[in-house]
């Protein structure tokens, strides 16, 4: 792609500098706050001999919306008290309080654990009796989630992670808790994206790319990677394996806000690839109240396309026919208020009337290196995406 070449942004320190930490700090402190608060106002509830009680908003489908000025999925303010002195709630206002206290042992120890690790920290047998405070993590996770919502704080910030999954390779180098690390010397493995992103625990040093291009699959990406097309194309190359992890969602958007660079697409021509563009864009439903700091509206929908089968004189070994359920998510991504754009129904309609999905993958039927040297320089040079 003919690109407009541009000046390296200043590099920062590369190391962690004292307004880091100070940062750091900071963002535990303001957590740590609110997770005492928490605590204090059940506490003061039961001093007055009253019933200890948590509001925490619904996580419902109910509670949720299009933000159309934001362009993002919300969570509303509908809210449920879950109260200690009532038997269907009692268990789940013990088990919240029992997570917001395995978080705050952690952020006073500045360490994180897994998930699943805290469903272990939070487990035990009541004494005198048989019952555990957590039979199983399916108990547990939900229970994270709520805590995320009932002190607006992300689950990274409460030193939570999930399964790390994700790779990028490019022209920018970061700071990795403290390791400064190349992106354009991680040769064909490339580099792991963390499940926490966050300011203090992740940073951009030095950003030499002009654009970031996401792609679905690892296979996709990894074609690209030994065919350097971000060092040709001057990039950052991502691949959320699937749809993508928290920690890929939010590192995406802090690229967004903070390196101001226009992002692509590619993923399936199939109802399933759009609608991991779409979390992408608008966030999801069941992380909705998280899609401020994940959501990344202007995020640009590269392909594959409906028309790409034209367009790139694809061979009918490239088709895999729609099968009904293909047909029936297609038409409910129809009918979501962020796809009401005309040219959004005529894309997604043109996938119905082909009668056919298409894999990135392919693009191989044409020639190995296709969506190297030709396909996503085309797409790019004549600005063939969807916004």
């Amino acid at each position: 792609m003919a690109a407009k070449k541009t000046a390296p942004k200043k590099s920062a320190p590369s190391t962690p500098s004292a307004s880091s930490a100070s940062k750091r700090s900071d963002r535990d402190a303001l957590t740590l706050g609110k997770i005492e608060k928490l605590a204090r106002q059940a506490l003061a509830q039961a001093t007055k001999g009253g019933n200890p009680a948590l509001d925490i908003r619904t996580r419902t489908l109910s509670n949720v919306s299009f933000n159309e000025k934001k362009r993002i999925i919300e969570l509303g303010d509908r809210t449920q008290s879950r109260e200690f002195f009532n038997v269907a709630m009692a268990r789940k206002f013990m088990q919240t309080m029992l997570v917001a206290s395995g978080c705050k042992t952690l952020i006073g120890e500045d360490k994180t654990v897994s998930i699943r690790q805290m469903f272990y920290m939070t487990k035990h047998t009541l004494p005198g009796s048989s019952e555990n405070t957590f039979d199983d993590q399916s108990e547990s996770d939900p229970i994270i989630e709520d805590l995320e919502v009932g002190i607006d704080a992300l689950r990274e910030e409460l030193h939570l992670f999930a399964n790390r999954r994700g790779l990028v390779v490019g022209k920018l180098v970061v700071n990795d808790a403290g390791d400064e690390i190349d992106l354009a010397r991680m040769g064909r493995g490339g580099w792991g994206i963390p499940s926490i992103c966050e300011p203090g625990h992740l940073a951009f040093v030095r950003n030499a790319a002009e654009f970031i291009l996401l792609v679905e699959k690892q296979a996709v990406w990894h074609r690209l990677n030994e065919d350097r097309f971000w060092e040709k194309h001057n990039c950052i190359l991502l691949t959320s394996e699937g749809q993508a992890a928290r920690g890929a969602r939010r590192l995406l958007q802090r690229m967004a806000t903070e390196l101001k660079l226009p992002i692509y697409v590619l993923v399936d021509n199939d109802p399933w690839g759009l609608y991991i563009y779409s979390v992408l864009k608008q966030g999801s439903i069941n992380l909705a109240y998280e899609s401020m700091r994940m959501a990344v509206p202007n995020v640009r929908f590269l392909g594959m396309s409906a028309f790409d089968y034209k367009k790139f004189a694809m061979p009918p070994a490239a088709e895999i026919k729609l099968t009904k359920e293909d047909i029936t998510r297609a038409e409910q991504m129809k009918a979501y208020p962020w796809f009401k754009d005309a040219k959004w129904q005529r894309e997604i309609q043109a996938t119905i009337d082909n009668g056919f999905k298409m894999e990135v993958d392919a693009l191989l039927t044409k020639r190995i290196s296709f969506i190297t040297d030709e396909y996503i320089p085309k797409k790019l040079r004549d600005r063939d995406y969807l916004q």
